[in-house]
């Protein structure tokens, strides 16, 4: 007998004495014969390859930067499977990752909670979904920690900080879905985590993300934060048409650098606290490819950027 056979039986043979069923007339041999061991390993090997080939997979779709995505973590998730099979939404419309460039701890909770929070949400035709009605108020009693947000030009902490990358994820997704947008802002200053004019901004009250689905059909969202990863997925029961973003730059304004002394630096050192980005001036639109060959376009209107300052400390 090999030694894997051997520990699979323990627990069977644990069992029996313990209920006093043990039959000193079957032996070890008509027991293997019965649990058919052979077919039981050969079982487990199976699930060992699938979680292999799952986490390869997983591993492929962990992208450097943000983007469109196939290969979703949740894909084996059970309760994934039953929301998808109980509305019919077999079909991955789109999906989305954005990557969070260094973020703080609080940032990083707020976007994996929001993430589960919004994770099986159903949106029927016609029906209009709202991110502040979905997952707001972002408050403490709703579990969310101070995080970094925007308020002007300013870069400020609140609680909540951070439920923007959810936005501008849903953003992205619904445009790849191709659905109506009903709501959407950008923010007063560029930020990192997707290009200009793809981000959207939210805040309680005031501004909102929202989106219609216009199709014939539910659609279920999927999302899940995992690490500085964001993923965001659509599901219905066709596929949208091939969707392709298009940016026009129409101005550009150069970050400045604001120098604050630290004098715990070497002499004449410098260190890049907040890394600044440009101002600029984005029309945006979508290029729509058919199946039947034809090519449309939707325009997306302009976002505005103020420059986001350089925060550099130095030791002069």
């Amino acid at each position: 007998m090999k030694k894997n056979s051997y520990y699979l039986l323990i627990p069977i043979l644990t069992m029996l004495f313990c209920t006093g069923s043990y039959n000193p007339k079957y032996n070890i041999k008509d027991i293997k014969n019965d649990l058919n061991i052979e077919e039981i390993k050969n079982e487990r090997e199976k699930e060992n390859l699938d979680i292999q080939n799952n986490n390869e997979q997983l591993q492929m779709e962990t992208p450097d930067k943000s983007g469109p995505v196939t290969k979703l973590p949740w894909e084996n998730d059970v309760n994934f499977i039953k929301a998808k099979k109980e509305i019919g939404a077999n079909v991955l419309m789109a999906a989305y990752c954005t990557v969070l460039k260094d973020p703080l701890p609080g940032e990083e909770f707020n976007v994996h909670l929001g993430a589960s929070s919004v994770a099986g949400t159903v949106i029927q035709p016609n029906d209009i979904f709202s991110q502040n009605k979905s997952i707001g108020p972002y408050t403490e009693a709703r579990g969310y920690q101070k995080g970094p947000s925007y308020s002007g030009s300013n870069l400020m902490t609140t609680i909540g900080g951070g439920v923007c990358k959810i936005s501008s994820t849903l953003y992205n997704v619904s445009i790849l879905s191709n659905l109506q947008i009903i709501e959407r802002y950008n923010h007063a200053m560029p930020v990192p985590y997707v290009p200009y004019g793809q981000d959207a901004t939210v805040a309680y009250g005031a501004k909102d993300f929202k989106f219609k689905n216009n199709t014939e059909f539910p659609i279920l969202i999927w999302a899940e934060g995992i690490d500085n990863r964001l993923y965001v997925g659509f599901y219905g029961k066709e596929k949208p048409p091939e969707i392709e973003w298009n940016h026009k730059v129409l101005n550009k304004v150069e970050a400045p650098k604001h120098y604050r002394s630290n004098p715990d630096l070497k002499e004449g050192e410098e260190k890049v606290i907040v890394e600044g980005m440009d101002g600029a001036t984005v029309e945006s639109w979508i290029t729509i490819k058919n199946e039947d060959g034809t090519i449309k376009t939707k325009k997306l209107g302009i976002s505005h950027y103020i420059p986001m300052p350089y925060i550099i400390e130095v030791n002069k």
